[in-house]
C-alpha cells in the first residue's frame, strides 16, 4: 500500500557536483540540483539559489564548469556546500588546484576526474532556485578515467551521488543500455 506524502523534491539519487564559476576570483559551489537536459547540442542544467554568491558570478561571467568529484572527496564536497565563497577561498581551504579551462575562462578543478565546461545559454527563474542551462563546449577528463578507446569510463571515476542529505558512492553496474534486446537480464 502507498501512503500519500506532501509534494517535495524526492527524485534521488542525484549527481553531486562541484561547480566552478567566476572570472576574477573563482569560486566553488556544491550542487545536487544538476542534470543532463539535451544531447544535441549537449546541455546541462544547474539549480542555484539567487542569494548564493555563485549565482551572481555565473550571471556576470556567463560560464561555469561542472566538476564531478570522486567518492573519496565527500568531505570537500560537503565543505564547499556549507561555506560561502564571499568569505572563504575554498580552493586554498580544500587544497584544490585551479586549471585553466580549454574553452571557458572559468577554471577546472584538477583533482576532479571529469569536468564539463559550459557556457550559459539561458536562465530560468523557477522559485527558490534559478535554472542555468549551459551548453557543454568541452570536457576535460583525467587519463585514469578513460578506457582503451579514450572514452569516459564512469566505473573508473568512482563518482559521488547524493540522496536525501546523504552522500553515496556510485554502485556496481547492473547491466548496459539495450541489454533487453540481447536477452540479458
Amino acid at each position: 500500500m502507498k501512503v500519500l506524502k506532501s509534494a517535495t523534491t524526492a527524485l534521488y539519487p542525484l549527481p553531486v557536483v562541484l561547480v566552478t564559476c567566476g572570472l576574477e576570483r573563482p569560486n566553488i559551489i556544491t550542487l545536487a540540483w544538476a542534470g543532463t537536459l539535451c544531447s544535441k547540442p549537449p546541455m546541462v542544467g544547474i539549480g542555484v539559489r539567487p542569494e548564493r554568491y555563485s549565482h551572481g558570478l555565473i550571471l556576470q561571467g556567463q560560464e561555469f564548469v561542472v566538476n564531478l568529484p570522486r567518492a573519496d572527496q565527500a568531505a570537500i564536497v560537503d565543505y564547499c556546500g556549507h561555506v560561502s565563497g564571499r568569505d572563504t577561498d575554498k580552493w586554498a581551504a580544500c587544497g584544490l588546484t585551479p586549471v585553466p579551462g580549454s574553452q571557458v575562462r572559468v577554471p577546472v578543478i584538477a583533482e576532479c576526474p571529469i569536468a564539463l565546461e559550459c557556457r550559459v545559454v539561458q536562465r530560468l527563474p523557477l522559485g527558490s532556485h534559478d535554472l542555468f542551462i549551459g551548453e557543454v563546449v568541452a570536457i576535460m577528463a583525467s587519463e585514469e578515467v578513460l578506457d582503451e578507446r579514450q572514452r569516459l569510463d564512469f566505473e573508473r571515476a568512482n563518482l559521488l551521488v547524493y540522496a536525501a542529505e546523504k552522500y553515496y558512492r556510485l554502485g556496481d553496474p547492473l547491466g548496459s543500455y539495450g541489454d533487453w534486446r540481447r536477452g540479458v537480464g
